[in-house]
């Protein structure tokens, strides 16, 4: 792609997010949300090929729905109101709202394009989509958090989680694992978003920093599938061994970066009376635990039939120090957790 092209569409990203960020008015977030979907929709389409048209079809599709029908609802609410603010809601309004943005994040049942749509796009598009596009709903959920339906949320929530279990046990293409494991992922977070937005804030920032650095190892060892993982420990015995914890730490399993969030939900829900709700999301959970486990038993544990004997290539490629930065953040981060709980 033209670098010209490529800045202004990576600048449209920024500015889009910003906007709906910066808003206090139903309008202008919605005016950013749109700015977001036409800015990537080129980045999916920069190596054309007709599996990546049919994934920017249905993003568009899908992402139009959502938005027409968070213009439904901001209408109907001013017209109720008589404002735009986000501060008072309706309650129909709300529940469109609410179901809406959780359709633009790819939570279940509401999920179907998701894997689809990642799997058609390059790992670097996959990466935006995974990460940045849903910066912008979720700050929205998360501002009108005192306004979700309590029902829908754990509804979406356990739904998001057995589905991203599921989805992810069956699959071998390293795109539609990652899209499982986010659908698993935010539901742990709308799970909490009406208790206690601050750690569903937090836990987003978690998630986002794990898949980042998750997606900047596949694209810096460019593996799409599990095959191809196999053979990574020759091309990178350092990035691979970081994988695999990260991999562990997507799992929540401790002591990683991963298992903060999980631990600080789950004595949310026993602290708001929801024992019985965490203990099912625990066991849900372990579904998403056996695809992650077996991804590490693959990368850790086998071997490829025809092993590359160099052991380091003669040159170490600049995406190299974009996952060298995050798994280190990331591997790192779980230490400082009850410091950023203090912050936020």
């Amino acid at each position: 792609m033209n670098p010209m092209a490529l800045s202004i569409l990576m600048i449209s990203l920024a500015i889009g997010t910003a906007t709906t960020l910066a808003s206090h008015h139903w309008l202008l977030a919605w005016v950013g949300l749109e700015i977001n979907t036409i800015a990537i929709i080129p980045l999916m389409t920069k190596n054309f090929h007709p599996r990546a048209v049919e994934a920017a079809t249905k993003y568009f599709l899908t992402q139009a729905t959502a938005s027409a029908l968070i213009l439904l609802a901001c209408s109907y609410n001013a017209w109720k109101l008589g404002e735009w603010s986000m501060s008072e809601m309706t309650s129909p309004s709300s529940l469109i709202l609410s179901i809406a943005l959780m359709t633009k994040l790819g939570l279940a049942p509401m999920h179907f394009w998701m894997p689809d749509v990642l799997q058609g796009i390059p790992l670097s598009t996959g990466l935006i989509l995974s990460t940045w596009q849903k910066i912008a709903p979720m700050a929205l959920l998360i501002q009108m958090s005192h306004n979700i339906n309590l029902n829908l949320a754990i509804a979406v929530g356990v739904t998001s989680i057995l589905i991203g279990g599921w989805g992810g046990i069956g699959q071998t293409q390293m795109r539609k694992i990652m899209a499982f494991s986010s659908i698993a992922h935010l539901g742990w977070i709308i799970m909490v978003i009406k208790f206690n937005p601050s750690l569903a804030l937090f836990s987003f920032i978690v998630y986002i920093l794990l898949t980042t650095a998750m997606f900047s190892s596949l694209i810096t060892l460019s593996m799409t599938n599990l095959s191809q993982m196999s053979t990574s420990w020759s091309k990178s015995p350092m990035l691979t061994s970081s994988m695999i914890l990260i991999l562990l730490s997507l799992a929540g399993l401790p002591p990683l970066t991963g298992f903060g969030p999980k631990l600080l939900i789950s004595l949310e829900l026993v602290k708001q009376g929801a024992t019985p709700l965490m203990i099912l999301i625990s066991l849900a959970s372990l579904l998403s635990l056996f695809f992650y486990l077996r991804l590490a038993y693959v990368m850790a544990l086998s071997m490829a039939p025809n092993t590359s004997t160099f052991m380091i290539k003669w040159r170490t490629p600049a995406k190299f120090y974009l996952a060298t930065i995050f798994n280190v953040l990331v591997l790192l981060t779980f230490p400082i957790t009850p410091i950023v709980m203090i912050l936020m």
